[in-house]
């Protein structure tokens, strides 16, 4: 089975790959793919049971539930496509597989040869994927029902109509629910359905402080540790030798029952205890800062509301300011600034720099710029959770700087609420500086976040200059731009050249020669290749869409050939254009490798399912043809004698 999280090319070219091993070796081999276009050679029950061996090449999940006791083993699709003999080697020497997974496997960090993401990541990510929903559905309607039906006591902001006091409280539920579905699909994503209810179960308890004698819950940070405990509990459960009449009641109800008890009550005596105690001295702890500097207490405050985003660290800054409201509002002035902070900061990162976030993660960060208008912190909860190590450095550093400008400039808030919504609504007093501190700490945050980013990853080359031709006509490039795309020929134009790939790609997208040197130059330069096809909405967006699938592993495919490829709404209809590179470019393939032959695949985010995949999992097949590479290198003239070549793709 081979399968990869965008399912264009990959998944198939390292199904041709292993068949073609596998017919070396004399070995009879049936590949199920699982793409775009669904699940195709899909393997029956019969063949599973006469089977040898099972090797799953994917980098996303893939149930592995129906190869219960046969050998199986679990790779990056990568391996499928550069060592299938020595994968059908190793499959005879698997383990045998004993139960239902999740996913496609690996050892806790990394699959064989490092190549698979780890399961750690895959669960975290998937808890995410689950609990956005809930973040943007509840913290929008917070957000509607406190500007339209909100208004400022010394009590709090209340609502005068029960319409918009309902609008708040099922808001309120869909907030309360993220922390458990962060937690149960983590969990899930572990140890499969058993895992999911003691996950569940779980977050709940994490979330809800009074089980604890706690007044905060242990917020998203709680849910991240009861969710993997639960998903590795469960699985520690399924190792468990017990009588054969027991085994069908095992999944359904002594692991579910079992492991939610042993993880609650673990969470509640042992877990909770310390941060009940916590919260206490913290609370204390602040009570000893009042009569000290205003910036310094500004910065604690700062950095304890940013720090978890409504756990027990963030709820003892937030009801420390809102118990001295009455006596000394500059405290919950600070505590005010502070608190968009993050969601604000996050939105704005991914603003700035489009390319380092996934398409999910910039529609999230829209909504976080929202929510965090109207004092909602937990709108920066997704980016926290998927990224700790940089994200919540980020947003501390920002809420630090929010709340010491609002203590210098003693901003007071009269309510205990923040954001921009409680100056709008009258409760503040100093509004123009209690603006700036949050305008300051939202950029802090942002370009904190950005740079974290950038150090992780190393920054992206700059598209290369145009050279040859192009260069002595107009002069080179402007850095960041995208090269336009050659006219055609007067004498041939697309028309006459033809097309390939069933006129998605014609002499308007081919370029013989690709003046890039780098990764991130030659997608640009792709990217203003296939808008000469009249397809690209919106080039920047494509560019970023492109660079995002990146994000999640190469495209370099190794052979001296990259695809990079994406689904998304910046393309009207499918478009696909090819370039090659005489010196070739760096693209991470595992071989070793550079890219000389390039195809760029842009497809509508609607499209999944269309003809045109076919079309393009036949060109994965066909690039795996070493005489087909041979010609595309070598043909000679324009655009029009390489889609000649390509029209072989059928």
């Amino acid at each position: 089975m081979t399968a990869c999280p965008t399912g264009i090319a990959h998944t198939y070219m390292a199904a041709e790959k292993l068949a073609q091993a596998a017919q070396a070796l004399g070995h009879a081999m049936k590949v199920e793919t699982q793409g775009s276009i669904g699940a195709e050679n899909v393997l029956s029950e019969r063949e599973i049971a006469e089977a040898d061996g099972v090797i799953v090449a994917a980098d996303k999940d893939v149930d592995l539930s129906r190869f219960a006791g046969k050998r199986v083993l679990s790779v990056g699709v990568a391996e499928g496509i550069h060592h299938p003999e020595r994968l059908i080697r190793d499959v005879l020497e698997a383990p045998v597989h004993r139960g239902p997974a999740a996913g496609a496997g690996g050892d806790l960090f990394g699959g064989v040869g490092g190549k698979e993401r780890g399961s750690v990541y895959k669960a975290l990510m998937n808890g995410v994927s689950y609990m956005i929903p809930f973040v943007v559905v509840g913290g929008l309607l917070i957000a509607v029902s406190l500007a339209l039906g909100g208004r400022t006591t010394p009590q709090g902001i209340v609502f005068d109509s029960s319409l918009w006091q309902s609008v708040n409280d099922i808001g309120v539920i869909g907030f309360t629910l993220m922390i458990p579905v962060l937690s149960g699909y983590i969990a899930y994503a572990i140890g499969d359905r058993p895992a999911l209810v003691p996950g569940m179960v779980g977050g709940w308890v994490a979330s809800h402080g009074e089980l604890y004698d706690s007044k905060a819950g242990a917020g998203f940070i709680g849910a991240i540790a009861t969710g993997f405990l639960a998903g590795y509990l469960v699985l520690w459960i399924k190792k468990v030798r017990v009588p054969d009449f027991v085994r069908p009641v095992m999944p359904i109800i002594v692991i579910p029952v079992v492991a939610t008890t042993s993880l609650c009550l673990f969470f509640v005596y042992v877990i909770g205890r310390p941060i009940a105690w916590a919260f206490e001295h913290l609370t204390s702890w602040l009570g000893g800062l009042t009569g000290t500097s205003a910036a310094l207490l500004g910065v604690v405050l700062g950095l304890m509301i940013s720090f978890d985003m409504g756990g027990p660290v963030n709820k003892t800054a937030f009801l420390f300011g809102a118990g001295l409201v009455s006596k000394n509002p500059e405290v919950m002035g600070m505590c005010a600034a502070a608190i968009p902070v993050p969601p604000l900061g996050q939105g704005l990162a991914t603003l700035l720099r489009r390319p380092l976030f996934s398409a999910q993660e910039r529609e999230t960060g829209l909504a976080a710029l929202f929510m965090g208008c109207f004092g909602i912190t937990e709108g920066a909860i997704p980016f926290a959770a998927a990224r700790p190590a940089r994200v919540i450095p980020a947003n501390m550093a920002g809420g630090a700087v929010a709340g010491a400008v609002a203590g210098l400039a003693a901003v007071q808030d009269n309510v205990p609420h923040g954001g921009p919504v409680v100056a709008v609504l009258g409760a503040v007093e100093g509004v123009p500086m209690f603006f700036v501190a949050i305008a300051i700490g939202t950029v802090v945050t942002a370009l904190t976040t950005i740079t974290l980013m950038m150090a992780g990853k190393g920054a992206p080359a700059m598209p290369a200059p145009a050279v040859g031709a192009a260069a002595a006509g107009s002069g080179a490039a402007p850095a960041g731009s995208v090269p336009s795309a050659p006219a055609a020929p007067a004498s041939a134009g697309a028309a006459s050249a033809g097309s390939a790939l069933s006129g998605h790609l014609t002499a308007r997208t081919v370029r013989p020669r690709l003046a890039a040197r780098g990764k991130e130059a030659a997608i640009r330069e792709m990217a203003g290749l296939l808008a000469a096809s009249g397809a690209v909405t919106d080039v920047d967006g494509l560019v970023a869409a492109a660079l995002a699938r990146e994000e999640l592993g190469t495209t370099g495919l190794g052979e001296e050939i990259a695809i990079p490829h994406a689904k998304t709404d910046a393309v009207s209809e499918p478009v696909v254009g090819f370039a090659r590179s005489e010196e070739g470019i760096e693209w991470g393939a595992l071989d070793g490798t550079k890219a000389r032959l390039i195809f760029m695949i842009a497809v509508p985010g609607a499209a999944a399912g269309d003809e045109h995949l076919r079309i393009l999992a036949m060109l994965s097949r066909k690039l795996m043809d070493p005489e087909f590479r041979e010609r595309l290198l070598s043909a000679e003239g324009e655009a029009d004698a390489l889609v000649r070549v390509l029209q072989e793709v059928r």
